[in-house]
């Protein structure tokens, strides 16, 4: 029986039908001449939009995909010969940080609606073009989602087999470079793919294997090992391997993909691997000389050195008029804003090295095993201090959490880093073994949330608490300042050791930080104790609860709350699964008993979800609105706020939210303020005359209702129950009958607690 998959129809878009809109020719391997996309043009694209972004306030990157331009103009050239190219082709990116030199590169070639115009939304709120190629916002130009290292290769490999499974004629080809290369899902796929292919699993499958020994924080043969003898094993393992020496003569690599191409139809089983020497940043020297390649864009906002970007792009030619227009646009500097805060403001990761620094200096034998975002988690000043004190793995998390296990076991107390998202989850299974293994080690992962937004949804770790937050022996830990990292981080050192040297297991904490600037500190005169949560505003109408990123919203909307007269308290709930929770519910029942908790993370597992969960099983009652996210990936944009903004969990939609509980219609807290401040004595007449109307089987409907409102307002007013029940016999008289009933009746599934004796008094005071 035939198997046939789904009839799914492609949502790319056709190869473009005219010339490059900038060509070269050259001559293809029967010598005829072919027209291809001029790579100066795309890398002039490339620094432009790149820019753009940058003005805009985002991060981009320059190196990567100056090192493919070349060999994806030849491909494009040889994808792009058949209009629906996509029934022939699978192209899939796994080279981080250099979808924008596809999509400058298909805007030379005129591919659907990408133009000049499209490329200046690059990275910013409403585009389809974010920072790694992303098919749930642009499926026209992208099949597969790329953005952490080796994740899309395997799924190439997925591909291939499907293709060959569906019969479909289709050649898979992917683009991997080194520094993906030493994931272990793309090590993975290394030994599957020919395996698999050798055995009839696979349709024809070319890799194109960018080599340029540099990673974001360096070389790689530097910081970590050499990974050359990996590529030379793959012969071995059962490629067809290609080496090119050149990756940028565009002549001779189109002639080598080519010819690579037609060998890998003539023999599926044998998959073909160009391994192709390329230069990082290439087309400007300083890029090509540093050690990082010119990883990030090296111009700043507004500079105009790219002016001298683009001359040195297009070297004795002459910069085409378009591009020095746009070139032109990007340099007008806008007037200054000031930011309208005196607060010191500066990275977390400033006290992640503090704290570090000050537990080695302590005698703590802390060790840092790092995986080439040091520069970006804030370890770099360690290592730079202690240069004996950490292991460069490469760019591998899950090996790098594992290593630390071993560490840990030895009886070191390890620290590893990574962004979030890749914490999250290459590091799930090794900090689960962690736990297992009685082996704590300690995890810095930054970007948390949407702090990583210019990088898109990819990059956005929006499970990292849900993820981590059920392994048995693990504190997830979500801090807002660098006073606090550098408290909380120390302390966690400091209880390991002394865990550890007692005979105890120990346990893991993993630290979650932001990216952007944050206030140095909260608040003055806060105490930094392990697993307590901090009250950083008083307030008796509502609680907000918050951690990381989004405790400086929460002490906004709180401000801003309380000129509309609504105080709300401000709960900094760092230690998210493992807090006093006891102490969170007292501060609750102060703040009447309404909580809205705010964070960047899914709705489901949660903060909130935690949180609610553990004061339910407390006892406590109270109303609860959570502000997260609902079921959805991010996407690129300037800034975080951006994102909070579009997703609801910003100052305003704080605020919103604590005036939806405050103003409930139907509850007792919606009774106007000014009633309850009002002078009782000049109603009690009234309330006499109504009172007497109501009758016995009415009484006994309302006079629960009535002792829990008592105590209400007890606690709201910090009065006797006496004074209380005074209140309440006067209030009630002020509104209709059907009108009072409904309003106690819907109280009473709200507030907690009865009195027997305190239903008969109010009983026989209301008979008289």
């Amino acid at each position: 029986m035939s198997l046939k998959p789904l009839n799914i129809k492609s949502k790319l878009l056709d190869a473009p039908s005219g010339s490059p809109l900038y060509s070269v020719s050259i001559k293809d391997a029967k010598q005829k001449k072919v027209a291809l996309a001029n790579p100066k043009a795309t890398r002039s694209l490339i620094a432009l939009m790149d820019l753009a972004a940058v003005n805009g306030g985002a991060a981009c990157h320059w190196g990567g995909p100056s090192a493919m331009t070349e060999t994806w103009t030849a491909l494009h050239a040889l994808m792009f010969k058949n209009k629906d190219w996509y029934n022939h082709f699978n192209f899939v990116n796994d080279i981080g940080h250099a979808e924008n030199g596809i999509y400058a590169l298909r805007t030379v070639l005129g591919y659907g609606d990408l133009t000049m115009e499209t490329l200046k939304g690059f990275r910013a709120m409403g585009s389809k073009l974010t920072g790694h190629g992303e098919s749930h916002l642009y499926p026209e130009g992208v099949l597969l989602s790329n953005g952490p290292l080796g994740s899309a290769f395997p799924q190439a490999q997925g591909l291939a087999a499907g293709d060959k499974v569906a019969k479909n004629n289709r050649v898979t080809v992917v683009s991997v470079s080194d520094g993906a290369a030493m994931e272990g899902e793309a090590k993975e796929a290394f030994t599957a793919v020919p395996g698999l292919a050798s055995k009839g699993k696979l349709n024809p499958f070319v890799m194109l294997l960018s080599d340029n020994n540099t990673k974001l924080g360096g070389r790689i043969d530097k910081d970590s090992f050499s990974m050359q003898p990996t590529f030379d094993s793959l012969k071995d393992l059962g490629w067809d391997v290609v080496k090119v020496e050149n990756g940028h003569d565009l002549e001779g690599v189109y002639h080598v993909i080519e010819e690579s191409i037609e060998k890998a139809k003539k023999d599926p089983s044998k998959p073909v691997c160009i391994w192709l020497k390329t230069i990082k940043g290439y087309g400007v020297k300083s890029t090509m000389d540093s050690s990082t390649g010119g990883h990030g864009f090296p111009l700043k906002a507004h500079d105009e050195g790219i002016h001298a970007f683009l001359k040195e792009i297009w070297g004795d030619e002459a910069v085409p008029a378009e591009f020095t227009t746009w070139a032109n646009e990007l340099t007008v500097k806008p007037e200054k804003k000031s930011s309208g805060s005196s607060t010191p403001k500066d990275k977390i990761q400033i006290g992640v090295a503090k704290a570090l620094s000050r537990a080695a200096k302590e005698g703590y034998p802390v060790f840092s095993i790092t995986s080439d975002l040091q520069g970006s988690t804030g370890l770099k000043a360690f290592h730079t201090e202690y240069p004996d004190h950490y292991l460069d793995v490469g760019v591998a998390e899950s090996n790098m959490v594992s290593t630390a296990i071993g560490m840990s076991k030895v009886g070191f107390i390890p620290v590893v880093d990574t962004f979030a998202a890749f914490g999250v989850t290459k590091g799930n299974l090794p900090l689960i073994m962690a736990s297992l293994s009685q082996a704590p080690v300690i995890a810095v992962f930054s970007h948390t949330g949407f702090q990583d937004a210019a990088d898109g949804a990819s990059h956005q770790s929006l499970t990292y608490l849900s993820a981590l937050g059920s392994i048995p022996h693990l504190n997830t830990v979500n801090v807002a300042s660098a006073k606090e990292a550098e408290e909380y981080i120390f302390k966690a050192v400091q209880k390991i050791a002394t865990d550890r040297q007692c005979g105890k297991d120990g346990e893991s904490y993993i630290f979650f930080i932001g990216r952007e600037n944050f206030a140095l500190e909260v608040k003055e005169g806060l105490s930094y104790d392990l697993h307590k949560p901090q009250k950083l505003a008083e307030g008796t109408d509502a609680a907000i609860i918050v951690s990381g990123s989004l405790v400086a919203k929460g002490l906004q909307a709180a401000e801003k709350l309380r000129l509309q007269g609504i105080e709300a308290a401000v709960i900094n709930h760092s230690f998210v699964n493992h807090s006093d929770f006891t102490q969170i519910a007292n501060w609750i029942a102060e703040s009447g008993s309404k909580v809205v908790t705010v964070e960047d993370h899914q709705l489901i597992g949660g903060m909130g979800s935690q949180l609610v969960h553990q004061l339910k099983l407390l006892g406590l009652e109270f109303d609860v609105e959570t502000l997260a996210i609902k079921g959805e990936f991010g996407q690129s944009a300037y800034s975080a706020d951006e994102l909070y903004t579009k997703h609801h969990v910003d100052s305003g939609a704080i605020i919103e939210a604590v005036e939806r509980l405050v103003h409930n219609k139907g509850s007792f807290m919606n009774l106007d303020t000014d009633i309850l401040k009002s002078k009782w004595k000049d109603i009690s007449h009234e309330a006499k005359k109504k009172w007497d109307s109501i009758s016995e089987r009415d009484l006994e409907k309302v006079k629960g209702n009535a002792v829990a409102m008592v105590s209400l307002i007890q606690e709201k007013f910090g009065i006797s129950k006496e004074d209380a029940t005074k209140k309440v016999e006067e209030l009630l008289a002020k509104y209709p009958k059907d009108e009072l009933k409904a309003k106690v009746e819907k109280t009473a599934e709200k507030v907690m607690g009865t009195a027997n004796t305190l239903m008969d008094e109010i009983k026989n005071k209301l008979k008289k």
